[in-house]
């Protein structure tokens, strides 16, 4: 009877479209971290900090290893009933990508979505989010050293990965 009642809920939530049959769920991960790395990808949190508070920039660098992800999205979203905002996302170089914000974004938009889609996919193959730029995430007052430490980091993150 236990079983019956069980394959009904199922039948009935893939007929309304909560579950997919014969496809598997993205996997969502929570970056916790200001620098991580897993399912092929890495990324660093860092903050370049302007003459004043409007013209600070929230930096996050995204690396695909060996470009296994062709594309990476990104969305803003205000966990409190707020609308979703696109982040605008620059491609650098295959399968590396920049997110670059004004700090101020993250008081309205704080939930940070990046999905990353492998080359010729339907849908995306990974997501992973952040509540908010991630409280360890350093600060830089010039651009080479922001990119020195993003690079940095990004190398140690990947190598303690098992």
């Amino acid at each position: 009877m236990r079983r019956r009642a069980l394959l009904g809920g199922l039948t009935a939530a893939a007929v309304l479209g909560f579950v997919r049959p014969g496809r598997a769920a993205m996997p969502e991960l929570h970056g916790a971290s200001d620098a991580w790395a897993g399912e092929g990808l890495a990324l660093a949190w860092g903050v370049l900090r302007g003459p004043d508070e409007e013209r600070t920039r929230v930096v996050l660098r995204i690396e695909s290893t060996g470009a296994r992800h062709a594309r990476l999205t990104a969305t803003g979203r205000d966990p409190f009933g707020g609308a979703d905002v696109d982040i605008p996302v620059r491609r650098e170089a295959p399968g590396v990508f920049v997110v670059d914000l004004p700090r101020r974004h993250f008081a309205e938009h704080p939930r940070t979505e990046l999905r990353a889609w492998l080359d010729g996919a339907a849908e995306p193959a990974l997501m992973v989010y952040f509540q908010g730029v991630p409280d360890t995430t350093p600060e830089s007052t010039s651009a080479e050293r922001l990119q020195t430490d993003l690079q940095a980091r990004l190398t140690r993150v990947r190598a303690q990965r098992p």
